[in-house]
């Protein structure tokens, strides 16, 4: 695996962490805790790998810059600001919900999960579309 590698790795970590997110989220409504709970620390844990992945490879490559161009370049850095933003309180929010709910802190877990959900959902997906636009879509010359 080369570093050139690294950017579909990670994109396709985070669409293996948005599906394991989906699947807790379903597993938790139908009280299948156990199961919740260790989706929900597979979906950590595949956060982790990711952002040290991620890190690594821009440590690396540097700035990656859109070609895009017309609608796209505004839709594009639109997603990529949210994306950012969000994906900078993930993992705090992830980890206060996951200690909580480790803890059996029930209430209190239900409370942040109601934030923490969407907003590591949102981070999950759009990273893959973010990963399809500067990569696939649009990719560097």
């Amino acid at each position: 695996m080369s570093i050139g590698d690294l950017p579909a790795l990670n994109a396709g970590l985070n669409g293996a962490c948005a599906i394991l997110l989906f699947t807790a989220r379903n597993r938790i409504k139908h009280k299948a805790v156990r199961q919740h709970r260790a989706l929900m620390i597979a979906a950590f844990s595949t956060s982790v790998v990711f952002l040290a992945s991620y890190l690594y490879y821009h440590f690396n490559a540097g700035i990656v810059y859109f070609e895009g161009t017309g609608i796209s370049r505004p839709f594009y850095f639109i997603l990529l600001t949210t994306h950012t933003i969000l994906a900078a309180a993930v993992p705090i929010l992830a980890t206060i919900t996951l200690v909580r709910g480790l803890r059996r802190r029930y209430a209190k877990h239900r409370k942040i999960a109601h934030w923490t959900y969407p907003t590591w959902m949102y981070v999950s997906v759009t990273g893959v579309v973010i990963y399809l636009m500067l990569y696939q879509l649009y990719p560097h010359s």
